[in-house]
This record gives C-alpha cells, structure tokens and sequence, in this order.
C-alpha cells in the first residue's frame, strides 16, 4: 500500500492527532518529529487530492490528545524529584490499555512496517521537557532517578536509583552476624524474645556500616554485599572481607568517601572497621558474590588428651595439599543443600601453643569448612584431623585473616 493510501486508511479510523499519525510512521528517517511528520503527511495527503489541507481539531481516537498535556507532566516530573540530588535521569510510561490497543491494531489492519509505540514518543518528549526545567541530562543505560508516568491516574511516580562502593571490612568483635538476621520466634515482627526489636541480634556488620551512610546519604536503607561471609563467632581481621555496599533510594548522591570512612569508623566504635576503596556500580555485586577467592584462617585447636607439638604438627602435615570431601556441616544444613563438596587444603601451618591449644593458620579453597576440617563432624568430613589423630579435636576461636578481592583502585 502507497504511503498516502495509508495515511488515508489511518484517518478513516477517526480524529486523529499529528502525533499519533506520525508515529505511525515514526521509525523512517527524515529528521522530523512525529508531529511534524503527521502535518507533513497531511499535507502531502491534500495535495495529492487537490483537497485543501486541514490542520487536526478534535480529540484523538487513539492518545486522547495525550500530548497537549506534554508541559503539564514535565511539571509534575520536575515537582516528584523536587529535593533529591541527582545528574542524569529517565522516563518511563505505563501505556494505557486502551491506547496499547488502539495503535496496536492499526499496526496489524494495515500492515505498518515503521511505526513508534506511544511508550517510546511519551518518554522522548517528556524527558526533553523536564531536562530543560531541570536542567539535569537523560541517560538511557544508566539513570540516577527514573520517573515512572501513570497517564490513567495522572501521577508520577519516582524510582530512586541505588549508589555503590567497594571497600573490605574488618570485623573485631566476635557474636556479630554479618548481615540483619530478624528473631527466630516472630519473623521480625517483634515479640518478647527479642524485646520488641524484630532482631536476632542487635548489631550486624551490615547494620554498623550502614547507619551512618543512611545518614548521610539520606537513604531510605543500606545493604551489605560480602564476598563471602565469616560466621557469626568468627573475626575478620588482616587484610579485611571485600564488600559492596548498596545505598537504597539516597536522595543525596555527593558524598566524599574519606569523610564516609572516617564517619563508620567513629560510629562503629573499635567494633568494626572500614576501607573504602571506591564507587562501584550495580554490575559489581554478583562478580563480588560469586568471587571464589582463597582464604587464610588462624584458629585455635583443642585437643582430647595429651598431645605433643611434634605430634600435632605432623598430623597437619597430613591435610596440607589434600583434597577434602566434606558433606554439608550439620550446624548449617538447615539453611543449605545437603550434598558432599570436593575443597583443597592449599597450605595449613603449625604456628605454635597458647593455653594448652595449639595455633595453625589454613589457606583453603573458597568454602572449604574450617571447623569441619577440625573436628570431622561426626564422618561428614573426610579427611579431617581429628580423624587422623584419633581423637576429638574442636575449634575453640576462628579468625579469618585474609580474603583476596576484585580491582581497588579507582
């Protein structure tokens, strides 16, 4: 069908606007915007008819003359982000059903090979009005603030995107989880047990850190992302745990790291202790999670009965290279799969005695179970030491000294 037989067919549907009928030929490239392209059609239209042009009056079968309203919902874009700091931004549109329908059937009646849906002309012409009142920048890949219309409800409604940075933690005292583990008994809803604070502890490392920057970023929430976690009667010392932490909704974005650091710092008290390294983005969480880094531990081994050092130290030499199997520990298999997992003992070392219980320092293969290495847990881990020296052997403290992590440097 000729391109004015088909201008034609469009019209014969009904009071349609210039922008609805250039948008049905919204993707040929002409340099024009779709309401310039809609007069345009109209006018190639009456002039191949001999019929004199006549501009569009009326309401628009298909957008309800949506785009009359253009200036009317910048202003409430602009008015929703009111108060919040941010550079770039994007706007998104919940299509009415009825206006999907009505282009979405010209489409298929007349077989458009080039039309623009209505999503697409909303987002483009309103962001270009709310850039010029806000004097902020669209960015399509990665916005700060994202405005989301509602034409049906006349409302706007504002999604406030996460900020980032990567940094690693050093956690010095042991009973801290490392993120907000809500009571057992109420699910966080608060009860006796937990004195009415919906928490199975009262502090995390996620929580140490994340108050201030809530504070300071004016956020609506703070989520720690660990490579990694050490458990819960465990420090994290040395070289410190790489985390990313993500800033839920800030409404303020400027924040100098230094000054953050110093500020988690003083609040965590000697409890806790950061190094940010640098912003990172959304992109970085799963790399950091799914990081399969070694990792080195100093713990402390008591063993039943008398035992030399030699002896001790000899049986370690046992487990150094050694690959172990090692079926989920009974103290976790509640929260995790039961299945037998192959980790390498890449070094383990005699460091000395202290109160009657020997020091060693593991270097091992992400997830490999410590405490299991140890004691064995009842034949869920083979090889492990107390089975070599036959006889029970615990953990009595676990340090964890080291945890390699991604680029730290901005």
């Amino acid at each position: 069908m000729e391109i004015n037989e088909q201008v034609k067919a469009i019209l014969g549907y009904g009071a349609i606007c210039d922008h609805c009928l250039g948008r049905f030929f919204g993707k040929r490239s002409h340099g024009l915007s779709n309401d310039e392209r809609g007069r345009g059609l109209r006018i190639a239209l009456a002039l191949a008819d001999n019929q004199p042009y006549t501009p569009f009056s009326g309401t628009c079968w298909v957008c309800g003359n949506f785009f009359d309203n253009i200036p009317l919902w910048a202003d409430r874009v602009a008015g929703a982000v009111q108060g919040l700091e941010f550079s770039t931004f994007l706007v998104g549109c919940r299509v009415p059903p009825l206006i999907a329908e009505n282009e979405e059937m010209v489409w298929s009646d007349l077989s458009l090979a080039d039309p623009e849906p209505f999503k697409s002309e909303v987002n483009r012409e309103v962001g270009k009005a709310v850039s010029v009142r806000t004097g902020k920048a669209g960015d399509i890949k990665k916005p700060e603030v994202v405005a989301i219309l509602d034409p049906l409800a006349g409302t706007v409604e504002v999604q406030v995107n996460s900020v980032f940075f990567y940094g690693r933690y050093q956690k010095f005292e042991r009973g801290i989880p490392q993120t907000h583990w809500d009571c057992r008994a109420c699910r966080g809803k608060g009860c006796e047990k937990c004195n009415f604070t919906g928490a199975q502890y009262l502090d995390s490392v996620e929580e140490l850190i994340g108050r201030p920057v809530i504070e300071v970023f004016n956020a609506e929430n703070a989520v720690l992302h660990g490579a990694g976690r050490e458990d819960i009667d465990a420090r994290m010392i040395g070289t410190g745990r790489p985390f990313i932490l993500e800033v839920v909704a800030p409404k303020k974005r400027s924040v100098d790291l230094a000054d953050l650091e110093a500020e988690i710092n003083r609040t965590a008290d000697g409890r806790v202790s950061v190094a940010i390294k640098r912003w990172a983005d959304r992109g970085e969480v799963e790399t950091l999670k799914s990081n399969k880094a070694h990792k080195k531990y100093r713990i402390l081994v008591e063993v039943d009965g008398e035992l030399t050092a030699d002896e001790f130290a000899n049986a370690l030499k046992s487990l150094k290279g050694v690959t172990i199997h090692q079926r989920t520990p009974q103290r976790v298999a509640h929260r995790r799969a039961d299945k037998i997992r192959e980790r390498n003992v890449l070094d383990i070392v005699f460091m000395g005695e202290q109160d009657g219980r020997f020091i060693v320092e593991v270097l091992g293969e992400a997830g490999l179970y410590i405490k299991e290495l140890v004691s064995g847990d009842s034949g869920r881990t083979i090889p492990s030491l107390a089975e070599i020296l036959k006889r029970k052997a615990h953990v009595t403290s676990l340090d964890v000294t080291q945890v390699e992590g991604a680029k730290e440097g901005e």
